[in-house]
């Protein structure tokens, strides 16, 4: 199965995201036993260039999504010809926003895609392949991150377009008031209220977690589409843990989550 069943499928997926533009990062997370990888263009240096290099590097061995910098038509057009398997849209907060995105995220007859000769279609020598399996193939993740959004969860699930949303934990707590406080009882309140509505109407939920402990009591809920940490987060935590073991230090960097 192609990434976007296997979400529709409410397989556990775990992630991670990818902020460094460096294709031998990505390289090295394909050797790993993750599920899928999170090429993010909204919050790194990477840009649309970065992420065909980083989607080139990966060669099809992992399911890669791409957060688009921004949510409008050409964004998601290069993210999408670039040979991403599937594209995350951030700050989604209504359903006329969803459906609008999800079109360019579609060919027709089912959306407003624009058809071009670009790497996804192996620059044209797989043009009539691609573009008859790509709305079957390419999954559409909006992202759920703003109260307002919260108080539409019911409306923005309703677009049929829509494979999964994924919930931005510090976003949503920096709309009401309390940036990075995550663990807050109202933040928390908002998150299981998203999760519960994927729940009765059958859509996969997603959630960004800082470390695989916090990602646990999330599966628990009923999230299956997991980012846990960030390549920078396991990197540093990574040279931390040694540094700390050789020199009998008893504390770690600080690092979110």
């Amino acid at each position: 199965m192609n990434i976007r069943e296997r979400m529709r499928a409410g397989e556990l997926l775990i992630g991670t995201l990818v902020t460094v533009p460096s294709p031998e990062v990505a390289e090295i997370l394909c050797h790993t036993d993750l599920d899928w990888l999170f090429i993010d263009l909204e919050h790194s240096a990477c840009d649309a260039k970065d992420a065909q290099r980083l989607l080139q590097a990966c060669g099809g061995r992992k399911p890669c999504l791409v957060r688009v910098a921004s949510v409008d038509e050409p964004g998601i057009r290069k993210a999408l010809d670039s040979g991403a398997q599937g594209i995350i849209l951030p700050q989604v907060n209504t359903r006329q926003q969803a459906e609008a995105l999800c079109a360019w995220s579609k060919y027709p007859p089912l959306g407003r895609r624009s058809v071009g000769l670009a790497r996804a279609t192996g620059y044209g020598q797989r043009f009539q392949e691609y573009v008859a399996n790509a709305n079957q193939e390419t999954a559409v993740v909006v992202q759920i991150e703003h109260i307002t959004a919260v108080q539409n969860v019911d409306a923005i699930l309703a677009v049929p377009l829509i494979d999964a949303v994924f919930i931005g934990p510090y976003d949503l707590s920096a709309s009401m008031g309390m940036p990075g406080a995550v663990s807050d009882p109202a933040v928390i309140a908002a998150i299981d209220q998203v999760l519960a509505r994927c729940r009765s109407r059958g859509v996969a939920a997603g959630i960004f977690s800082g470390t695989p402990r916090e990602a646990r009591g999330w599966i628990e809920k009923g999230a299956s589409l997991i980012a846990v940490g960030t390549d920078g987060l396991f990197l540093s935590r990574g040279v931390g843990a040694a540094v700390d073991e050789l020199k009998g230090s008893p504390g770690g960097p600080t690092v979110i989550g």
